[in-house]
């Protein structure tokens, strides 16, 4: 059964850091293409960061130049490397993952930043 599993969120103040990541297990592919998401709230799902097969990286703008989406393909994780957090970060995030020519979600890690 192919999981992505999602660790790393957790309290912060703001100005903090944390680094998000998103595993994958039960499968012979490699994590492709991976996006991160995140819902607040009351509030729809939004897209955050996105990384492509072949490295290209592209944000949501409101996070450009505090969050870089990362991969290893050797552990075949994702992360998300969040600087400079802000209030309005706090939220539910989550990974979607494309292996093989499927994709999965994760489960969801909480974010939440105290001003």
């Amino acid at each position: 059964q192919v999981q992505l599993v999602e660790s790393g969120g957790g309290l912060v103040q703001a100005g903090g850091s944390l680094r998000l990541s998103c595993a994958a297990s039960g499968s012979i592919f490699s994590i492709n293409a991976a996006n991160w998401y995140r819902q607040a709230p009351g509030k729809q799902r939004e897209l955050v960061a996105v990384i492509t097969d072949g490295g290209y990286t592209n944000y949501l703008d409101s996070v450009k130049g505090r969050f870089t989406i990362s991969r290893d393909n050797a552990k075949n994780t994702v992360y998300l490397h969040m600087n400079s957090l802000k209030p309005e970060d706090t939220a539910v995030y989550y990974c979607y993952g494309v292996l093989g020519h499927t994709g999965y979600w994760g489960q969801g890690t909480q974010v939440t930043v105290s001003s």
